[in-house]
């Protein structure tokens, strides 16, 4: 349970988690609850209306209950340059153990800015990638980074190598695109317009991992960020808040 804006009463399995949430996903970085499969949760909203992410996946374990602390989520600033995007890993491997197939982490990126780049995939089990299946929930803000703008967009990029699978999309507030395979990436934040997404990855690998391979075409890009300062826009927020 991961809000988006406003907060909310989580009550499952005889367990009642308070979320503090935050007013939009351009002000904070917010707390969560992890909820077990077969569990019968109701969520309570006592402060108005508030919108609520529910990133899942299939699986076999049944763990219990867990509340996300806000400030125990690390902000990561990746890449550089124009390059440059915040990735807030809340339930990554290796920062949220508490999962059987799920991970998922938030990115920012400032307007201008490319992310999800250089383009890489992970649908086939190699020395570099596992199989994963994404999805990428998008929101844009508008002048002031904050309030989200039915004007704005963002691009996104999906194909693979034989080019049996090329879309090159606008993506406005709101839209969702699922990845069952190929390279993706870049994602680009138009000029003036702030660009979220939520990533949500799982697939059959007996332990959960986000590896992926770069398009050996576009790998090289990464080495160029050597010596290159990263956005000073970014960290765009924190627990706390608004940090840019």
């Amino acid at each position: 349970m991961l809000p988006l804006s406003g907060g909310c009463t989580v009550r499952v399995d005889g367990v009642e988690f308070e979320l503090s949430g935050r007013d939009s996903v351009f002000t904070r970085v917010t707390d969560f609850a992890y909820v077990p499969r077969d569990a019968e949760v109701e969520l309570l909203s006592a402060g108005g209306a508030a919108e609520i992410a529910l990133p899942m996946a299939r699986c076999t374990r049944r763990l219990e209950p867990k509340y996300g602390p806000a400030e125990e989520v690390p902000v990561e600033v990746r890449g550089a340059g124009e390059s440059t995007r915040q990735v807030t890993n809340f339930g990554t491997p290796g920062v949220w153990d508490h999962a059987d197939k799920l991970n998922a982490c938030e990115l920012i990126t400032p307007g201008g800015n490319w992310s999800s780049y250089p383009p890489h995939k992970h649908d086939e089990a190699s020395e570099c990638e596992v199989v994963n299946e994404e999805i990428y929930y998008f929101r844009v803000a508008g002048r002031d980074g904050i309030t989200p703008s039915p004007e704005g967009f963002g691009l996104h990029r999906t194909y693979t190598a034989d080019g049996t699978l090329n879309e090159n999309v606008a993506v406005r507030d709101g839209d969702v695109f699922l990845i069952p395979r190929g390279y993706h990436g870049p994602c680009v934040a138009a000029p003036g317009y702030p660009l979220y997404y939520l990533n949500i990855l799982a697939g059959p690998a007996p332990d959960r991992s986000m590896a992926f391979c770069d398009d050996p075409a576009h790998g090289w890009v990464r080495a160029s960020w050597e010596g290159v300062a990263p956005d000073p826009r970014c960290p765009v927020t924190s627990h706390r808040g608004r940090v840019k």
